[in-house]
């Protein structure tokens, strides 16, 4: 079986590769696990209290644990324990016995279940996810002034802005998007978390104290399959690794209005009984976008301050219900994109904790052209540039209204509104751009 190291031709097509050489290996022991056995045993019993009934094969793909040396001990304990008992075999070995509960081991459940509800994948010890995250870092693939050139190329960015965006990127660290609204500011940001390029090794969850905070989630991360890869005689593979761990593409953890300081830590379910990380932990190897900062309903001073710590740490704590704090791990890319003024949300110590301020300026001219060049080739629609300079000419400088990035799409979506009711093709006619225009650009 192909080990760390020993893939040819990256047959999984990974964007890092080097990245399966630090792949957490699959424990071969219950002390390789990190994990106690009443935790184990805890989970086991709660899938066949809820399943009924189930294999040693079928707990520990349950548990995504080997049955061999770690799921054979935890049958063989609470067998012993009277907590289970054989109701038959599904093949030959006892990893294909079925395995129902007594009524013992029903009790055990019930009494496990009102520690807390989880049923799933074991969870990775807080030292072990510690240790891999820090790994991570040092594996994350440098991006190129190519890669970024590609990354934006849907984008029409100016030289100046390039060159800023490239070592911030590269920086893993902190970023400030700032400048007037419909600019691009969020679209770049999106931009970058997809060059971000790399994959990460996410946990199903993390155990500690005994307790359970669950960290992967379909939302924010995107699992990569390592089977069906062939190499280059083309032999089928398959890797084998921890399978409590879920290789994924990079993070782009994005959020918005909806941030209070109640979910930057643990958010805790009373009926669970489980916990769920936070924004910034699912974001650990990746991206975490806070977009419209300064829009959220808790004051912009009291975010920034629960983030001094870890911008300057790269370190967060997080605090359990029973009032136990931790050390955790806060490697990302944290990414603040605002319409205001940085210097009205922001002060100037925390300002230097941000390793790149970048404004996003209105486009000049020139780019304003380009950018309605491209969006009328999208759209289908003939260019003319004679039509721009009326747009400008006849409504932009007479108002004194600034050029914006996001306006040749609005005006354009406007122009194929208009053009539809009048069933007639779009085109940058004075009709129907005088048309968009005086539903568009008013006066506020």
């Amino acid at each position: 079986m192909p080990q760390p190291g020993h893939l040819e031709d990256n047959p999984f097509n990974l964007e890092n590769p080097a990245i399966l050489d630090i792949a957490p290996p699959e424990p071969k022991s219950l002390e390789e696990t990190g994990l106690k056995m009443g935790l184990l045993s805890d989970i086991a019993l709660k899938y066949l209290y809820y399943s009924g009934t189930g294999t040693g094969m079928e707990i520990a793909d349950q548990l995504c644990l080997p049955w061999s040396g770690v799921i054979e001990q935890v049958v063989d304990f609470v067998a012993n324990e009277k907590l289970v008992d054989l109701r038959g075999g599904k093949g030959f070995g006892r990893a294909s016995v079925e395995f129902i509960l007594t009524e013992k081991g029903r009790e055990y459940a019930r009494d496990a279940l009102t520690r807390t509800t989880y049923v799933g994948p074991a969870p990775v010890p807080i030292d072990q996810y510690n240790a891999l995250v820090a790994q991570q870092v040092e594996e994350n693939p440098v991006v190129s002034r190519d890669d970024l050139l590609m990354g934006l190329s849907h984008l029409t960015v100016t030289e100046d802005l390039l060159d800023k965006l490239g070592p911030a990127v590269n920086s893993g660290r902190s970023l400030f998007l700032y400048g007037p609204p419909g600019n691009g500011k969020t679209s770049l940001a999106e931009a970058i978390s997809r060059m971000f390029g790399g994959e990460a090794y996410i946990p199903y969850c993390i155990e500690i104290d005994n307790q359970i905070i669950k960290v992967f989630d379909n939302l924010n991360h995107t699992a990569i399959p390592l089977e069906g890869g062939g190499d280059s005689s083309g032999r089928r593979q398959t890797f084998e690794m921890d399978k409590r761990w879920q290789l994924c593409r990079r993070p782009a953890v994005v959020v918005g209005g909806e941030l209070t300081l109640e979910t930057l830590d643990l958010i805790y379910s009373e009926s669970a009984r489980f916990y769920e990380a936070p924004f910034q932990v699912k974001a650990n190897g990746g991206m975490l976008l806070i977009d419209d900062f300064g829009r959220q309903k808790v004051h912009p001073t009291d975010l920034l301050n629960r983030w001094i710590v870890p911008l300057e740490k790269r370190i967060d704590f997080l605090t359990l219900h029973t009032g136990k704090k931790f050390e955790i791990p806060f490697e990302q890319l944290l990414v603040f994109s605002t319409n205001l003024d940085p210097k009205e949300l922001v002060d100037e110590a925390f300002l230097r904790r941000i390793k790149y301020k970048i404004e996003v300026k209105n486009p000049g001219e020139g780019t304003f052209r380009e950018i309605f060049e491209r969006v009328c080739e999208a759209a289908g629609i003939p260019y003319v540039d004679q039509a721009v300079t009326y747009l400008i000419e006849a409504y932009y400088k007479p108002r004194n209204m600034q050029l914006r990035a996001c306006h040749p799409r609005d005006l354009v979506a406007l122009i194929k509104d208009a053009a539809r009711y009048r069933q007639q093709p779009p085109a940058l006619s004075k009709e129907l751009l005088d048309q968009a225009c005086e539903v568009f650009l008013v006066d506020l």
